[in-house]
């Protein structure tokens, strides 16, 4: 079979179009793909964070307006997370700031709910108001532990 050129150079091309959308794809699913700096950088402190991973969304209104970039721990041994969000946005100083989770066994995120004070939060300060993450095992362990009270509490009540 004589070898042809244009076809031997369109397969060529081809192919490094296909390598070059995987590897595309890859970097873009991976979340390794280094987008715009933010620009604005809140801080949130709170008790519990259970699973908050960084390059977690956080949200207003269901809008993702940024990721976490980093969670560390604070002197005194909460988790403090640093929040990178777009630089257009004016917030609250107000504003609070909770950890919820998409779905029943879903991924966490941080969700902003906007208040109404007139001042506005500045690259760098603190979110006054955390929420910290409900964990499902502590509700099924509280429930369970409580029922068990309640039984022996109304079985003390009708011996009296």
């Amino acid at each position: 079979m004589p070898r042809a050129p244009v076809r031997d150079f369109l397969v060529g091309c081809f192919l490094l179009i296909g390598l070059a959308a995987v590897a595309y794809l890859s970097i873009s699913v991976g979340g390794l793909a280094k987008g715009p700096p933010g620009g604005f950088t809140l801080f949130a402190t709170f008790d519990e964070i259970g699973g908050l991973k960084p390059r977690a969304a956080v949200v207003i209104s269901g809008v993702k307006v940024g990721q976490v970039k980093a969670i560390t721990l604070d002197k005194s041994y909460r988790a403090r997370a640093e929040l990178d969000l777009e630089p257009g946005l004016q917030l609250p100083v107000d504003t609070s700031a909770s950890i919820v989770t998409s779905g029943v066994l879903g991924d966490r995120y941080v969700e902003l709910q906007l208040g109404g004070d007139p001042q506005l939060l500045k690259s760098g300060e603190d979110v006054g108001f955390t929420e910290s993450a409900v964990l499902l095992e502590r509700l099924i362990g509280k429930f369970i532990h409580n029922v068990g009270v309640d039984k022996g509490e109304k079985s003390e009540q009708k011996e009296q």
